[in-house]
């Protein structure tokens, strides 16, 4: 007997038309299930893409604030470094001995505070003003006067500063209010 010869599939050829209609069917429905296959690995694909530009964004969010964190407390610091420099202004100050010793101190100082305003680090005025606990931190009340009213800031113990529209620290201040 002669063999017969397969086909794509490898299926015998048996010269019969039935079978046409079967290997039709089954190829679209091997067809369909492929394309739904393809359909669902792109999804995966596109969800894939999202998930690491999300990741992305929020990586980079996260290193830019942990770099402002580091900025403000190295910021903190140097305003720390430049109250004790104020501190030996004040002293020098009331001593006439150590006059060269003063000048350049007080050249240090402008230089700190120079070096503050260029990363955008500025003091804030608070003498006379109304207190507020943004920008404020109480630590001594006294009685108002005529010239300061209840609720107002009479002296600076150790001055704020802003770094850009935030505080960075607030004034410790001493303010008026009414006795009790």
């Amino acid at each position: 007997m002669a063999e017969r010869e397969t086909d794509a599939l490898g299926e015998r050829d048996d010269g019969g038309a039935e079978r046409a209609p079967a290997t039709v069917e089954r190829l679209e429905t091997e067809v369909g299930r492929l394309k739904a296959e393809a359909e669902q690995n792109w999804r995966q694909f596109l969800h894939a893409a999202a998930d690491l530009e999300n990741y992305k964004k929020q990586a980079a969010r996260a290193r830019e604030d942990a770099v402002e964190r580091t900025r403000r407390a190295l910021l903190t610091v140097l305003l720390s470094i430049v109250d004790n420099i104020e501190r030996a202004l004040d002293y020098g100050a009331q001593s006439d001995e150590a006059g060269p010793i003063v000048e350049g101190i007080r050249m240090t100082h402008r230089q700190a505070l120079e070096t503050l305003a260029n990363m955008g680090v500025r003091p804030f005025v608070v003498i006379g003003k109304p207190f507020d606990p943004r920008y404020h931190e109480a630590v001594e009340v006294v009685p108002p006067t005529a010239e300061h009213p209840a609720g107002h800031v009479v002296a600076e113990v150790q001055r704020g500063y802003m770094f850009g529209s935030e505080v960075l620290r607030p004034a410790r201040v001493r303010v008026t209010r009414e006795q009790e």
